[in-house]
């Protein structure tokens, strides 16, 4: 979608190269790449067409991943959510799916730190916030900027190789199945 649509307003672009370019970082990125590629920015409007064509796909094709509920249900470790997306989206994508009221009260996005990822700032505001100390930390990531933003915040980077090839995924212990995650998380890094 978002390819589509930077394409639609001089910005040719793939659905390959979107996900390369923006997969796991901030709208504040999309904005910055497209205003130095056109040299004008964006224009009036596109985040909320962006958003609601997104919003109205999600509504019919947004599923959690396999076996998410079953992982975090096996997880007694405190947890939170920190993500690129903004608070308006992760409402809409988390409650969609079943999965909002679990983290409520604990969902931390880009748009409340000064920098996204692959900057450490998210990673390290929700640990305070949280009252944990980053080297206790662990991140559940999918993207190659979310794991290079862990280990930026030295925290332990772990990879969900589900979508991301595994090899983009350098310096995180990458898993392919949510199953694995409970005992990822009991056991220490090797």
């Amino acid at each position: 979608m978002l390819a589509r649509l930077l394409t639609g307003v001089g910005l040719p672009m793939t659905a390959e190269e979107s996900v390369e370019a923006f997969m796991g970082r901030s709208w504040k990125t999309v904005e910055a790449h497209a205003e130095a590629a056109l040299g004008r920015p964006l224009p009036e409007g596109f985040r909320r067409r962006y958003l609601d064509e997104m919003f109205a796909a999600f509504e019919h094709e947004l599923r959690p991943v396999p076996g998410v509920i079953e992982a975090l249900a096996a997880i007694e470790l405190p947890a939170c959510v920190a993500s690129s997306g903004s608070h308006e989206k992760m409402r809409f994508t988390l409650g969609h799916v079943g999965l909002y009221e679990r983290f409520e009260g604990r969902i931390f996005s880009a748009t409340e730190v000064e920098h996204g990822k692959p900057a450490p700032d998210l990673f390290l505001h929700a640990a305070a916030r949280m009252g944990w100390d980053p080297a206790e930390c662990a991140v559940v990531e999918d993207s190659p900027a979310g794991v290079e933003a862990a280990l930026a915040a030295g925290m332990t980077a772990l990879g969900y190789a589900g979508w991301t090839p595994a090899e983009r995924l350098d310096g995180a212990r990458v898993f392919a199945d949510m199953a694995e995650l409970p005992a990822l998380l009991q056991s220490p890094p090797s």
